[in-house]
């Protein structure tokens, strides 16, 4: 499913085309998958919108992969063949300047991105460094699988950057494929820790409480209990400046999004300094994920084991699934099923 041309979903509704390509063949150090289930992010949005468009078109897009290795590259060593792995958005980093030796390989200026900077999972088959593949978990299926490589990682990478403790309270605004996955991580890692959810939807609001939050409300609605984190999943503003009041003093909120769309600019208007900010409240942007993320979360997600709540499409009914993203149709994560066996390991 091939990207040709940017547009905003509203006025082009099918941006995504069905097309025929040659397989792609690996070189040097790479592999080449045969892909059975690709996740749907919003970041996908973002990129067909313009707000992180890809590096070139046409793309294919699609960045929460996995496939079974059909063939090597001729310097390939980690993998073998029939090898079941994910690839996740981290595509690949330069490995030698300061970010990537302290392990900050997120920040790289030379970072790439799958389904952005290189094709991605929207496809049969694609071609990835062996050094930017993860072995998949034998306990999930392969479409549980796919949205732990980005709703779940990048979940992962934002509860550590709250510098949560065991027994402090956690707020999440937005309730879809990584607030669902982060308030299962977080049940594991800090038991005695409440998690409150401000949800748009009483559906996701009800999802909320039956995996364990002990409030859920509207966004605009106070918790009964001041936070001392949060992390806000929405593509949207006002949550974030909402979600503010209800941070305990010295408390961090975690935006955990690429991009924001610029739907509501004018919520940025409304912050106060003294209502939102002050008594050393802050604000912290996750951008990307490290590949000690995605082998960090996978481990921890199979010990618990974490279990995705997912929707599947079909290859072909990509734009479908990203219309009903765009209209917040949302159940936990999107995937598409690109064959029939991926629905089992």
């Amino acid at each position: 499913m091939v990207l040709k041309k940017l547009s905003r979903l509203e006025e082009n509704p099918a941006p995504l085309e069905l097309q025929t390509l040659p397989d792609p063949v690996p070189k040097g150090r790479e592999i080449l998958l045969k892909i059975s289930a690709c996740g749907v992010c919003h970041t996908e949005l973002d990129e067909i919108e313009g707000r992180t468009p890809p590096s070139q078109l046409p793309m294919i897009l699609g960045h929460q992969v996995v496939g079974r290795v059909v063939a090597l590259g001729p310097g390939a060593q980690t993998f073998k063949i029939g090898d079941r792995v994910g690839v996740a958005w981290i595509f690949s980093a330069c490995g030698q300047c300061t970010f990537c030796r302290r392990g900050e390989e997120n920040l790289c200026k030379e970072f790439r991105a799958t389904g952005r900077d290189a094709h991605g999972g929207y496809a049969e088959y694609m071609t990835v460094s062996e050094d930017f593949a993860y072995p998949i978990p034998e306990i999930f299926s392969d479409v549980e699988a796919a949205p732990l490589l980005c709703a779940g990682a990048i979940g992962y990478r934002s509860v550590k950057l709250t510098n949560l403790h065991d027994g402090q309270k956690l707020g999440l605004t937005g309730f879809g494929a990584s607030a669902h996955l982060v308030l299962q991580l977080v049940r594991f890692l800090y038991p005695s820790t409440k998690v409150f959810v401000f949800a748009r939807s009483e559906s996701e609001r009800a999802f909320a409480r039956e995996l364990g939050a002990v409030w859920a409300g509207d966004i605009s609605e106070e918790s009964p209990e001041k936070v001392d984190a949060i992390i806000d999943t929405t593509p949207a503003w006002r949550p974030v400046v909402e979600a503010l009041k209800n941070l305990e003093r010295g408390g961090r909120l975690v935006i955990n999004a690429i991009r924001k769309e610029d739907t509501d600019k004018s919520a940025l208007l409304e912050l106060d300094y003294a209502t939102h900010l002050w008594l050393e409240k802050e604000l912290k942007s996750v951008a990307n994920v490290t590949r000690c993320d995605v082998r960090e979360f996978l481990e921890v997600a199979a010990k618990i084991p974490i279990k995705p709540e997912i929707q599947i499409y079909r290859l072909e009914e990509a734009n479908q699934a990203l219309l009903d993203l765009k209209a917040r149709k949302i159940r936990g994560a999107k995937v598409l099923a690109i064959e029939q066996s991926s629905s089992a390991s």
